[in-house]
């Protein structure tokens, strides 16, 4: 086992055995009711916040003092970058600055009864979050959270970490954040997902990994060539994509735990891209018999039979969670549009009308949002189209071009690759279309994402 992987370990391990929840002063669903947000709906409500500064706790008092209070630890200032880049994920909170409250940071502690809240209604705040430091006499840390409904003077969310060091603040932020969402928007999913995708190195492009918010870089594959299309199986345990080798294509499948890729090659000498089905078997464009058609591959990597097959080129196989619906890309009509299949009766629905070019289909978890890249005469653009409604609309306006969308596990984040900076880069919105960002993947053109759960 690796140096980082044991230290994130130890990390878990001390999070699960100090975490508490707070005495609550009603219900976290009670205190939550006014403030939830239909983040799935055709809006979002949009949520003002406020991090109040940072406080020593009583506990972090010297003795025998009760005004002076011991300096702040070097990790407040780390945390309260941390727990503020997560946060600006969310793209249903308003941050409201503590220049703007009158009087300026109206706080004493970390509790209601620490704070008067009369200004910050008054700057429609609703949501205060407030961070405390205990310092114990041997050096030992602890942080308390608590986010609090300024309106009903409720915490609504409340957290302890004890035994804290630097290493674990951005695993303590994620996680709080992660409660956070789960409370106001009723899904969480965010913090703990990962997203793989293609970066270029040199000549080559090989497969990466990293959090949504750009945590945990890692490099999947050094093999050199190109490594493209990667695609996450169910439970987070397995990345498939393809090698473009010398002579053939190969299907390439790494298992996050022992570290291993496999190769597999097949008749026809042609992979494109691949997918993971929830069974664990895969679907990927083969060249079998002179037709490109997405064909069903069995567990011991056995072509099974092909899906949706036609005449014209079929690529880009997706799938709702529970594979009843398959959407991907195909020519049948000529230029390529998307189309879904049904897996249990075969019938093909077609889904795009609009546009000559319509590629890389991404289908949300519970199958009613198919999202695509159209070419447009601006470059690229994001789309979704809504099965039931039959509603399509734009979600990114450039500029560059803005390709490869997928969905991330909760459908309402979607990933996709933009070449707006000069330099293809992964960026992030939701499929509302609200205002891209970043995930920094380092140096090197970065496209293709696959957003997938994490695997513990």
């Amino acid at each position: 086992m690796s140096k980082n992987k044991y230290s994130l370990l130890q990390c878990v391990v001390v999070l699960a055995a100090s975490v508490m929840f707070f005495t609550l002063a009603a219900s976290s669903s009670r205190a939550s009711d006014t403030l939830a947000v239909d983040i799935y709906g055709p809006g979002q409500r949009k949520i003002n916040i406020i991090l109040l500064t940072p406080k020593t706790l009583p506990d972090g008092k010297y003795k025998g003092a009760k005004n002076q209070n011991l300096p702040l630890p070097a990790e407040a200032n780390g945390f309260e970058k941390e727990i503020k880049q997560d946060l600006l994920y969310l793209p249903f909170l308003n941050f409201v600055p503590i220049s703007s409250i009158l009087g300026g940071d109206p706080s004493r502690g970390v509790t209601p009864e620490d704070i008067d809240l009369k200004p910050l209604r008054l700057s429609k705040v609703d949501l205060a979050l407030t961070t405390g430091w205990e310092i114990q006499p041997n050096g030992e840390k602890t942080l308390k959270l608590r986010l609090i409904g300024t309106y009903n003077g409720r915490t609504i969310l409340g957290k302890q970490y004890s035994r804290v060091t630097p290493e674990m603040l951005p695993l303590i932020a994620d996680r709080f954040s992660s409660y956070l969402m789960k409370i106001l928007a009723g899904r969480d999913g965010f913090f703990e997902s990962s997203i793989a995708f293609v970066r270029k190195n040199g000549k080559n492009k090989e497969i990466f990994t990293i959090s949504p918010q750009g945590r945990n870089l890692h490099q999947v594959s050094t093999l050199a060539g190109l490594n493209l299309s990667p695609n996450w199986s169910p439970d987070g345990s397995k990345l498939v994509f393809t090698r473009l080798g010398t002579k053939q294509h190969l299907l390439c499948i790494w298992d996050k735990d022992t570290g291993k890729i496999d190769q597999k090659a097949f008749p026809g000498n042609t992979v494109i891209g691949p997918a993971f089905l929830p069974d664990g078997n895969i679907a990927v464009t083969l060249t079998m018999n002179g037709d490109s058609d997405i064909f069903l591959i069995n567990k011991k990597f056995k072509p099974v039979k092909a899906l949706g097959k036609s005449w014209a080129i079929e690529v880009s196989p997706d799938f709702d969670r529970t594979a009843s619906k398959m959407v991907f890309t195909s020519g049948r009509f000529g230029n390529p549009h998307i189309f879904m299949l049904n897996m249990a009766t075969g019938q093909v629905e077609r889904v795009t009308y609009n546009g000559k070019y319509n590629t890389n289909p991404t289908i949300s978890p519970d199958g009613r949002f198919v999202a695509f890249s159209r070419q447009t005469p601006e470059g690229h653009r994001i789309f979704v189209h809504d099965m039931n409604s039959g509603v399509e609309r734009q979600l990114t306006f450039g500029p560059g071009s803005d390709e490869d969308p997928a969905f991330g596990p909760d459908g309402y984040f979607i990933a996709f690759s933009s070449s707006r900076s000069g330099e293809y880069k992964i960026y992030l919105t939701t499929r509302h279309g609200d205002a891209a960002m970043a995930v920094p993947t380092g140096a090197g053109s970065a496209t293709a994402p696959a957003w997938g759960k994490a695997h513990d």
